[in-house]
């Protein structure tokens, strides 16, 4: 579990020095290159460490572990927000009308995520992971919204159709491979 919380620190803490005055003082002293090339090595190494600490606990956990234990729906409304979860990443991957009318659709596809990940897993690992990104999902809409920041660029229409077409895509990749990448089926064949 070591693991696992060392790399939502890393993650995390990264990620939250943009909220900061740090951030300007740090491209200052770094430049715009080492900067992001920075960032992108600690995001990296803190998500390795999350992914690696957090299949670690699986195949470990006991009865006290566990913090609730999923309702027999979980799975259907995890399936659910997900796909939504996806759909907004999609819009967000694509410069329509949908994108500046949904403002923050990263953070929303997060915790679409990361709620729908809640529902089904009630040990203490997920519940810590999931959890994490909802409250970092939150927060960067709140200091989004607080600094009064909004996408700002021309809209091109046919990224409103494509933009769910490639989240739905996405989406059905993901159930596909799944398994394959974290040891979970999420449809019983």
């Amino acid at each position: 579990m070591s693991l696992l919380i060392l790399g939502l620190v890393l993650f995390f803490g990264v990620h939250l020095v943009p909220f900061t005055p740090a951030k300007a003082a740090l491209r200052a002293r770094l430049g715009e290159g080492p900067y992001k090339g920075g960032f992108a090595l600690i995001a990296a190494v803190g998500l390795i460490l999350i992914i690696w600490g957090f299949a670690s606990t699986r195949g470990t956990l006991d009865e006290a572990d566990m913090l609730y234990y999923p309702p027999a729906w979980a799975r259907h409304a995890t399936m659910a927000l997900v796909l939504l979860g996806f759909i907004c990443l999609g819009i967000y991957l694509h410069k329509g009308r949908l994108r500046l009318w949904l403002r923050h659709p990263m953070a929303l596809a997060i915790i679409f995520w990361s709620v729908g990940h809640l529902i089904s897993n009630g040990d203490k690992p997920g519940v810590i992971v999931f959890g994490a990104f909802l409250v970092y999902a939150l927060l960067d809409i709140a200091v989004e919204t607080a600094r009064g920041t909004r996408p700002d660029f021309v809209p091109k229409p046919r990224h409103d159709i494509i933009a769910p077409l490639a989240g739905i895509i996405m989406y059905a990749a993901m159930l596909f491979l799944h398994p394959y990448l974290f040891g979970v089926p999420v449809i019983n064949m």
